[in-house]
């Protein structure tokens, strides 16, 4: 219990992060700030190709939200099913982040399934800043290996780490 006598709300921004970028940032600041507690989780073996194994990605999450000054933010990893996840984390809550129509179609379709997994979840969409609106990890990964500029859709940590991963 909270010390308002309600139950603490817990909710859960699942992803691959790989990398995570300032428009993953944003929608967990703006999560953070509706939620008791946000946990960040880290999908350990998404079906895509990862630059970052989940140490690495956690790691990143680890210092970006350190620097952030975000108390009420957990980092954490998970392999299975999301819903499971979630419960076992006693969250109510999961956050997703909405960029296009495209994002609303797999986002919709998600989260019917997870409400068929488990109707005690609610899904809470947010929708992306205009600036962040064109970002995404996989072209952000390819824009810094051909040396293009990236320093304001990614932290600083998350541009020396793939600086490092492409040798530059």
């Amino acid at each position: 219990m909270s010390t308002q006598g309600r139950p603490q709300r817990i909710a859960v921004y699942p992803g691959s992060f790989d990398p995570l970028t300032n428009g993953h940032l944003d929608i967990a600041r703006r999560a953070a700030r509706l939620f008791d507690t946000l946990v960040i989780s880290v999908y350990a073996f998404p079906e895509k190709n990862v630059l970052f194994t989940v140490e690495e990605r956690l790691d990143l999450w680890h210092k970006v939200i350190a620097d952030e000054h975000l108390p009420n933010v957990r980092i954490d990893m998970f392999t299975g099913l999301l819903t499971d996840h979630v419960r076992a984390l006693d969250g109510q809550v999961i956050v997703r982040g909405l960029r296009s129509h495209n994002d609303f179609d797999v986002e919709f379709n998600q989260a019917l399934m997870y409400h068929k997994l488990a109707p005690e979840i609610e899904i809470v969409c947010l929708f992306t800043n205009l600036e962040q609106l064109f970002i995404s990890s996989s072209l952000l990964k390819e824009v810094t290996r051909l040396g293009g500029k990236v320093d304001d859709m990614l932290p600083p940590v998350v541009i020396q780490a793939l600086q490092e991963k492409f040798g530059k």
